[in-house]
């Protein structure tokens, strides 16, 4: 039984390491990204990880509610994240190299 016990603490940290990346990576992500992806808004998917990842922190895995969080995760990652990577500049905020000059890059690109 203790072999059961610690493989569900490791799915624990493992469910608690993957929503938090998924929430860090939404946040990221530029608001207008989620737009142009047509892909519901950033405060939306803000919300629901944050969600996902305060109820994989409180509930253990057994219950139904880290289940939900993690159907939740999951579509982020496979179906929202991908789309807004897709498009130009990724979907992250740029605040400019310090190549850029006031109508693009000095460095012919680069």
């Amino acid at each position: 039984m203790q072999g059961f016990a610690g493989f569900m603490w490791l799915l624990s940290i493992a469910l608690i390491i993957f929503s938090g990346f998924a929430l860090f990576d939404a946040a990221v992500r530029r608001e207008d990204a989620y737009r142009a992806a047509d892909k519901k808004t950033k405060p939306f998917w803000m919300i629901i990880l944050g969600l996902a990842f305060v109820v994989n922190l409180l509930f253990p895995i057994l219950s139904f509610l880290p289940i939900i969080g993690l159907i939740a995760t999951i579509v982020y990652m496979v179906d929202v994240r991908p789309a807004i990577r897709a498009l130009p500049g990724g979907g992250r905020s740029s605040r400019g190299s310090s190549s850029d000059g006031p109508y693009g890059p000095w460095n012919g690109g680069r």
